[in-house]
């Protein structure tokens, strides 16, 4: 059983993309192989940036012969449809055999297909994958028609067993397979022959390139970290840079230079972006002082005076990005000094948020606003909220965020502790985009959590508003994120809030911005609907008397129908029914992972307070509990059969039985007891359901799980008698009712 070996050599390939395509290689390749009929024992794929390698160990030589049988028409069939199968199998006509079937004689075929070598097989699909190759872009060159990411040199394509390496007769737009390969462009430039996989990994190891891109990383990382350590001092840690700079080398050489004493009083975070995002550098720490105060770059050549000229380059280079950042670090720090961000925050009003939704600066005034609301319900000051929320984004004018946009925020703190702003205020200025994603860090300082919580309902409220919602796997605008990020930091910090209140409040700000060139008349009713929303909770059955409220006011027009704010009014409440929905859809994904299923929040959610993450939260988890005893699946079960026995019943006699269940008419011991469990169980429950006590619920609940049971066993629901049988159809609903004071088990599947 041969072994395949296959090298792709060519121009540098960007680093981003060589594990992508060392992984479609892999793919691409033995899946044709298998779906070729031949097989292996494993398979490997490497990637350097001038090559893409495949090793595929144990293939099989040759694939089996193959013999078919087709039926085609019947017999009698007209000459050209019998004709035409007899070529569409590949045989003459006198070939074809009649044979009785169930439905008639039919004629019937005979189709061999011979083995095939596996050269014949990796020729034929190594040309096809070249040639269809999916690269994220591609270029052509020369007057050939092919593409490639780079141009393409050479192709090495050799099968090998213990009678030699052979190699594949191959030629793609002019450039033949052969067994030649090269080292390192500069160190090692010659071609050589190799014979298999392991004997062309050691050669280019001779010839000065490691081949796996993780061997290259761990000794990178190795190297990095042993001269660090050597001073006292600590890379720090980037897994991202490390793939990428990997990717840049073929031999990788450690180097480690000095920052100039002029750049170490910029802060650490500024120092490590702009070496890493220019010169792909890592930073070099001190524990100490925490301070960045060299750095590690790899060079691709090993030179005689031991890489010192490369350094003495790239610190030519770094100290010129670095002055950049110092002018930007200090033009900064003046003007934040100056005037405490304002100057920053009003160019705002020149920046556009959204064509709709208006500049950054209007964005800015909506979320001090709600801000300022949600200050109350996370324990934060409302005053320092709202004045956090004005200035966390006025770093977006600043030049340091200009030039790097990933430290906004960050660059946020530093400017507001330069202004002289509150501790809270600056920590908010950073925190407030967290979390962006699934495993980042969430801010519990309630003032940070405000102004993120606004921050984020107002994003989402806002396309809302527009009808810009997420459809399929498009999110152009990042909303499932945001949704996300709106109940980690509501779960994380424990936090009982009713999200209703917060989206309608929001929501007629949105409206309010985008009817900008209503009459005052109106916008101040607008305003007043959203204070009576602070005051009275939510729209929904309340709405009408909100309304009233309003009119009740000096203006007469607020309520006429018609006005903007009916229009406002009718809008917003379906529009908050459908944001929270999607909240609901992103709280199912979130608590998956921790083995809550979707049906167990649908049944919590038909109860009172779907606004309430938190509240939610808990009610799912406690019947997710709940259904993972014995007593709990049993007893859904049990209050399955007796709602489907109680809905059968209700449509068959065309009465609703709700009421009316008397223990004088039970005649069974379990009837008898069912009743009293019913009793003792809803004079649990219902307490323990208002104290917010789901845990003792669900045990009270639990407890009927043996006298539904034992009544079932021993009791006909459907008696002779209509007195025994309305009475046992009103006990059935009994127990309806009390199970779902606990949640809505109708929802649950199975």
């Amino acid at each position: 059983m041969p072994d395949l070996l296959i090298e792709l050599f060519s121009e540098e390939i960007p680093a981003r993309m060589q594990q992508k395509a060392a992984e479609d290689l892999k793919r691409l390749m033995t899946d044709g192989l298998v779906d070729a009929g031949l097989t292996y024992a494993g398979a490997a794929a490497f990637c350097t940036p001038r090559r893409l390698a495949l090793t595929v160990q144990g293939l099989t030589a040759e694939s089996p012969a193959l013999r078919e049988e087709r039926r085609g028409p019947k017999v009698g069939a007209p000459d050209k449809a019998v004709a035409g199968f007899a070529r569409g199998a590949g045989v003459p006509v006198d070939a074809l055999e009649e044979r009785d079937d169930k439905k008639g004689r039919f004629y019937y075929a005979t189709v061999e297909t011979p083995g095939r070598s596996a050269d014949a097989i990796t020729a034929e699909l190594l040309e096809k994958v070249i040639r269809s190759f999916p690269w994220p872009k591609s270029m052509r060159w020369g007057v050939g028609t092919l593409r490639w990411v780079r141009p393409l040199h050479s192709i090495l394509c050799i099968l090998s067993d213990e009678e030699g390496a052979r190699v594949v007769p191959l030629e793609v737009d002019g450039i033949a397979a052969g067994k030649t390969t090269r080292g390192h462009r500069f160190m090692a430039p010659d071609a050589f022959d190799v014979t298999g996989f392991d004997d062309y990994e050691a050669r280019l190891k001779r010839a000065h390139v490691v081949l796996s891109a993780e061997e290259r990383a761990d000794a990178i990382w190795q190297e990095a970290t042993s001269q660090a350590f050597a001073q006292g001092l600590e890379v720090v840690e980037d897994r991202g840079l490390l793939r990428e700079v990997a990717g840049l080398v073929e031999w990788p050489v450690v180097l480690m230079g000095s920052i100039d004493d002029a750049f170490l009083g910029l802060p650490p975070e500024v120092l490590q972006t702009s070496m890493k995002e220019h010169q792909k550098f890592f930073s070099v720490r001190n524990p100490k002082t925490a301070r960045i105060e060299k750095f590690v770059t790899v060079s691709n050549i090993e030179t005689a005076d031991h890489g010192a000229t490369i350094l003495a380059g790239n610190q030519k280079v770094l100290a010129a990005r670095l002055s950049d950042a110092k002018f930007f670090w200090e033009n900064d720090l003046r003007v934040a000094q100056d005037d405490g961000l304002t100057a920053w925050t009003d160019k705002l009003s020149n920046v556009t948020f959204h064509n709709q939704l208006g500049s950054q600066k209007d964005r800015i005034d909506r979320i001090a606003a709600l801000a300022r609301d949600i200050a109350g319900a996370v324990g934060a000051d409302a005053g320092l909220a709202e004045q956090a929320a004005r200035v966390a984004k006025a770093d977006l004018s600043s030049e340091m965020v200009y030039e790097f946009p990933e430290l906004q925020g960050l660059m946020g703190r530093y400017y507001a502790e330069a202004a002289g702003l509150p501790a809270e205020v600056a920590a908010a200025c950073e925190e407030h985009y967290a979390p962006l994603g699934p495993s980042d860090d969430v801010p519990s300082a309630p003032v940070s959590v405000a102004v993120a919580l606004a921050d984020k309902l107002d994003t989402l409220t806002g396309f809302w508003a527009i009808d810009e919602k997420p459809t399929g796997s498009k999110d152009p605008f990042a909303l499932r994120r945001a949704a996300l990020g709106v109940i980690r930091l509501i779960l994380t910090n424990g936090l009982r809030l009713s999200l209703d209140r917060f989206i309608d409040a929001q929501l007629v700000r949105q409206k309010k911005g985008l009817n900008g060139g209503a009459d005052a008349a109106d916008l101040q009713a607008l305003d007043a609907l959203v204070d009576a929303i602070a005051d009275h909770g939510v729209f929904g059955a309340a709405l009408r008397s909100v309304l009233d409220r309003i009119r009740g006011t000096d203006n007469e027009k607020v309520g006429d129908e018609g006005s903007l704010l009916r229009t406002v009014g009718d809008k917003v409440p379906d529009l908050s029914t459908d944001l929270l929905a999607f909240f609901h859809d992103r709280l199912k994904v979130h608590l998956r992972d921790e083995g809550i299923r979707h049906d167990v929040i649908d049944a919590t959610l038909a109860m009172d307070g779907s606004d309430d993450i938190r509240l939610l939260v808990a009610r799912a988890e406690a019947l997710a509990a709940f259904l993972k005893t014995d007593d709990g699946e049993n007893l859904v079960q049990g209050f399955k059969r007796a709602n489907n026995i109680l809905t059968q019943a209700e449509e068959k006699d065309g009465v609703e039985y709700s009421f009316g269940a008397d223990p004088k008419f039970a005649e069974a011991d379990e009837e008898k007891a069912l009743f009293d469990a019913l009793e003792r169980a809803q004079a649990a429950i219902d307490p323990a359901m208002q104290a917010e006590d789901f845990g003792a619920a669900m045990a009270a609940m639990a407890s009927l799980r043996a006298p539904v049971d034992a009544f079932f066993e021993a009791v006909q629901v459907n008696a002779e008698s209509q007195v025994l049988r309305r009475n046992r159809l009103n006990l059935l609903s009994q127990i309806r009712s009390v199970c779902l004071k606990v949640a809505d088990l109708t929802r649950l599947e199975g």
